[in-house]
């Protein structure tokens, strides 16, 4: 039997675990401010005059302020000189205010006015009366095309140079979030393979990793949770009907949480039972395949040449070193922070240079169609020597979590 798989009970597991969220340093003002110090380098550099952070994550990253996108405008107009200038529905007023952290005036609008518009009114309030205005890459069509439309004086361009650009590159406060929400997640993960049992239904396993984060002192519970058993391991993503476990199933379980606004992502996948030869063959080669990425990613490395990497392990194995199945169907890692995928993407021919202070997970699925999938993920953060693991990969397929 697997070490550390099964023998337990949700109510024991769940007992078990801490509030781990009690010592956590949230983002400090004064990080805010080095922000919007960098962006509007940035800005400069794009010959840009002011960059519009719609409602979500990059308002959040670079203001504080905490609200989701809808269909009403919210965000901020950042300029040159780093003043803030809001833009609000009216009646959000005091509720707005209670999200604020970086101040800068607020400008509203009532429910029957053109927020479009107003966007205009404050750029010629602060004498831009043309010039290039950088749009949040995040922000809905509708929205993007009522500000042009609203603006013909200017023009428009993608803020993700700017926006990916102070976001690509994590803190040391930012880190310490992103390494406790990960600690947190794998108390977690060695939880929920302790409840299995044959027969045990996917809803069951979900459903514990929720309360199980909610225990752990994430109120949210989890992000995102996927629980795969058998043959539904080899569709990365899920499948409409899962199966219940059964003995000697593959396990995948890839889920987070979000901490501070940060999120962790992890999967760990192993054997309920005893591991057949082909299981432990593709077990190998998937932490064999996860190793080389990490190996090749150093400062300076493109961010494709990891990708490659990982496929030359699966090429001189005799899979696929594309995309076909058996092989590894996807890239192999994606940036993460404030939004679960973020830049950089650890994919073929992208030639973005690796830097210090980039996250990326490293997850090199191996994919047997008709049969499993395997799927080890594991983030790392590059330093000035090179990468640096949040959490250590499996260690075995015996002992998954080196116990």
């Amino acid at each position: 039997m697997t070490i550390g798989v099964g023998g337990s009970t949700a109510s024991i597991e769940l007992d078990k675990i801490p509030n781990m969220t009690l010592e956590v340093q949230p983002i400090a003002l004064a990080e805010y401010h080095l922000r919007i110090k960098k962006a509007t380098a940035l800005l400069k550099k794009q010959n840009c005059n002011a960059i519009f952070l719609n409602a979500g994550t990059n308002l959040y990253y670079f203001t504080g302020t905490k609200w989701n996108a809808s269909e009403r405008m919210v965000g901020a107009l950042l300029f040159e000189d780093e003043s803030i200038e809001y833009i609000v529905p009216k009646f959000e007023e005091g509720t707005f205010k209670t999200f604020l952290q970086v101040e800068g005036n607020l400008n509203f609008w009532e429910e029957h006015e053109n927020p479009y518009e107003l966007f205009g009114t404050i750029l010629q309030k602060k004498n831009i009366s043309n010039g290039t205005i950088a749009l949040d890459e995040s922000a809905s069509y509708f929205l993007a095309d009522n500000v042009v439309k609203a603006n013909p004086n200017y023009s428009f361009i993608n803020a993700q140079p700017v926006t990916a650009g102070c976001r690509m590159h994590k803190s040391a406060a930012e880190n310490a979030i992103i390494q406790q929400a990960k600690e947190i997640t794998m108390v977690v993960q060695r939880a929920a393979a302790r409840i299995l049992h044959p027969g045990i239904e996917v809803k069951t396993v979900t459903d514990f990793i929720n309360n199980a984060h909610i225990k752990a002192g994430i109120p949210s519970g989890s992000y995102f949770c996927i629980v795969l058993f058998g043959e539904d391991s080899q569709y990365p993503h899920g499948v409409t009907a899962p199966q219940p476990l059964k003995d000697n199933d593959i396990v995948l379980i890839d889920t987070g949480c979000r901490l501070e606004g940060y999120l962790s992502d992890i999967t760990r996948t192993y054997v309920y039972g005893t591991p057949s030869e082909n299981h432990r063959k593709i077990w190998n080669l998937e932490k064999a395949t996860q190793k080389a990425a990490f190996d090749a990613a150093q400062i300076g490395a493109s961010c494709g040449s990891v990708d490659d990497a990982a496929r030359k392990v699966l090429a001189e194995a005799g899979l696929s070193g594309d995309y076909e199945i058996p092989g590894l169907p996807h890239r192999v890692g994606h940036g993460t922070g404030l939004d679960i995928h973020e830049y950089p993407y650890l994919v073929r021919g992208n030639p973005t240079l690796l830097e210090e202070g980039m996250v990326v997970s490293n997850e090199p699925m191996i994919c047997i169609p008709g049969q499993f999938g395997i799927r080890h993920e594991d983030h790392f953060y590059m330093t000035a020597s090179g990468p640096r693991w949040f959490t250590m990969p499996m260690e075995s397929i015996d002992n998954p979590f080196g116990l």
